[in-house]
């Protein structure tokens, strides 16, 4: 079976060599100004820092550029993709046409993937941007384990899943927490989300406590729980899903450590020796959980139950 790649968002440029000892084979990083929910903020002096670590240590690094520009910033994406293809960026992580289409003129032989994290439901629309210049098309997160491995089957793309960490239920461009605290007559600084880390929004019947953050893109919720699914990646690899996504948006640099860690060995035993690996899973699950703060449970998303819009 083919060995998938380990794709982790690091907190910082100290990050990553510490991470790549550890296993991971890929790294997702940006700034807020141009891509979504990103584990950490990357002027462009840092993304030369972190393409530089990564590649002494044979590994690969991803450029999120997935956010949705509005006119003002498109006169941006030129340079932006030019210094990134002048840092030696391995790929560009798009959403909106425009950066593919900035791309196809400053960087025609840069790989795209394609992430819009939700329209990504079908492998007809996934191999439609591939045949427009995507190399990879990133799975919406809502989708259950037979959708993803029909998916790979008639992909003409390779095909990222996300198997950790939080996802996003919620966008919207405005500015809903500032404008909220403005109401109240505070301030609240937005740039590099200070001092959210710890807002939520309670639904008290539900007993359900959802991360919310505000940034340079409008106001994010988060799921009140976690994905994970370290015992069930058998069917995936055997498929041949190209990548496993751990996404370490709001999560400490130890917390990403012990999970990329941890799925690294999940993943080489299953494709050493799956029998053992299906020995072993359950105790890779309770490893999971140990990691895990006591506010923020794992489940294993959608890829076990019905999708509901």
């Amino acid at each position: 079976m083919k060995k998938p790649e380990l794709l982790v968002t690091p907190v910082s440029v100290s990050d990553i060599e510490t991470l790549a000892l550890a296993g991971a084979d890929a790294f997702m990083i940006g700034e807020q100004r141009y891509g979504l929910r990103l584990a950490g903020e990357y002027s462009r002096e840092d993304v030369a820092e972190a393409i530089k670590v990564a590649h002494k240590h044979g590994k690969k690094v991803y450029v999120a550029m997935n956010a949705l520009f509005h006119n003002d910033k498109i006169s941006e994406l030129d340079d932006y993709i030019a210094f990134l293809q002048e840092a030696g960026a391995d790929a560009i992580v798009f959403g909106d046409p425009a950066v593919l289409m900035a791309a196809r003129e400053v960087a025609p032989d840069m790989s795209l993937h394609w992430n819009t994290e939700t329209t990504a439901t079908n492998w007809y629309t996934c191999n439609y941007w591939g045949r427009k210049g995507a190399k990879r098309a990133v799975l919406a997160r809502e989708l259950s384990m037979d959708t993803i491995v029909e998916m790979k089957e008639n992909a003409e793309v390779e095909i990222e899943v996300q198997v950790h960490g939080m996802t996003c239920m919620f966008q919207s461009k405005r500015s809903l927490l500032g404008n909220y605290f403005e109401y109240r007559g505070k301030a609240m600084e937005i740039e590099n989300r200070k001092e959210q880390r710890n807002m939520f929004l309670h639904d008290e019947e539900r007993h359900n406590k959802y991360p919310i953050y505000e940034d340079e893109n409008g106001t994010h919720i988060m799921s009140p729980n976690d994905m994970c699914i370290v015992d069930e990646l058998g069917e995936m690899i055997e498929a041949g899903i190209d990548s496993f996504k751990i996404d370490g948006v709001l999560k400490s640099s130890d917390y990403i450590l012990g999970v990329t860690k941890l799925y690294r060995k999940a993943i080489d035993l299953c494709i050493e020796d799956e029998d053992q690996y299906d020995e072993q899973k359950d105790g890779f699950l309770e490893e999971a959980k140990s990691l895990q703060p006591e506010n923020r449970p794992l489940d294993t998303g959608f890829f076990f139950k019905e999708t509901v819009y």
